[in-house]
């Protein structure tokens, strides 16, 4: 954007978004990507997503912001503490994706006690055009499967598999007004679980969350399976109660250090590998990129966001 632009600069884009969302901000806003900008001053709004930071380094760079859009559900890659204490205000981009993340996680559920991917490789193989048998698998129904984390996308998960027949528990921060049996703690969860899903928020309040103790709850029958954030699961502990026979599965749509996955998960027969597309469908991605659109536009109007998080 140039200096002889109708009006002033008030949105910059920080990195992560999708080339369609940066496309309708330059048309909308005419906003730069902020190592583009020449003249930081009255720039608002910050619009971020894909894990890209919105830091403190982000913050001092632009000394006029008021709000930082994010592009997806989640935001640890925002540092809410910082932005908060600055007086700048956060949201995000939830519902919009509860169904596709939900859908994704019971796939993934099926996927791990069925064997899907796995027999889809074992004929791809050629193992059985050789007359090899792909071994027996275990049934959703009947199975119990335990939901770390009960906010929207978790009740919908669980919800969905209500109708395979799976029984559900859950441990959230706090109990819910839900039929479905709650646990303590995630270890009493893991423990009472054939399938543990974890559908927690990323940042330091969860980080680790389903460490040793939890894998060693779920058992060397049980399997985890992760949409939520990578850094929820301590993944070394993770490889090493796979390589030890401590644990039966995983399917893992996240991990530690995207895009890079453990070399010893990647030969795996029983581990499900997804890049991180719980929510990679046209529409929802669409969808969220018009909550995006619509909280810059209520902040630019009206000082307020549509969908604030809380820091």
């Amino acid at each position: 954007m140039t200096s002889d632009a109708p009006h002033p600069v008030r949105v910059v884009q920080l990195g992560g978004l999708m080339p369609f969302v940066r496309e309708w901000l330059v048309e909308r806003y005419a906003a730069p990507v902020l190592d583009e900008l020449a003249d930081p001053s009255g720039i608002e709004v910050a619009v971020v997503g894909g894990g890209a930071p919105a830091g403190v380094a982000e913050m001092d760079a632009l000394p006029d912001l008021r709000a930082i859009v994010n592009f997806g559900v989640g935001y640890d890659n925002v540092d809410v503490a910082e932005a908060s204490r600055r007086g700048i205000v956060v949201s995000n981009t939830p519902d919009v994706l509860t169904d596709a993340v939900a859908d994704l996680a019971v796939f993934l559920v099926v996927d791990v006690l069925r064997g899907l991917t796995a027999a889809d490789r074992f004929v791809r193989s050629g193992a059985w055009g050789r007359g090899e048998r792909f071994p027996l698998t275990r049934d959703v129904r009947g199975a119990v499967v335990g939901i770390l984390g009960l906010g929207r996308i978790g009740t919908a998960a669980a919800e969905r598999l209500e109708s395979f027949g799976a029984e559900v528990h859950y441990h959230s921060r706090n109990l819910k007004d839900v039929a479905w049996t709650y646990h303590a703690s995630a270890v009493e969860l893991a423990a009472a679980s054939d399938v543990l899903v974890v559908l927690t928020p990323g940042g330091a309040g969860t980080e680790g969350l389903v460490d040793a103790a939890v894998l060693d709850a779920l058992g060397p029958d049980g399997y985890l399976v992760n949409v939520a954030r990578g850094s929820v699961v301590d993944e070394d502990a993770l490889v090493a109660a796979l390589e030890e026979g401590r644990l039966a599965g995983a399917g893992l749509d996240v991990f530690a250090d995207e895009p890079h996955v453990p070399d010893a998960l990647l030969a795996r027969d029983d581990v499900v590998l997804l890049p991180h597309v719980g929510s990679a469908t046209r529409q929802t991605r669409e969808g969220m990129g018009r909550v995006v659109l619509d909280n810059v536009d209520a902040f630019l109007q009206r000082g307020e966001l549509i969908t604030r998080v809380d820091g």
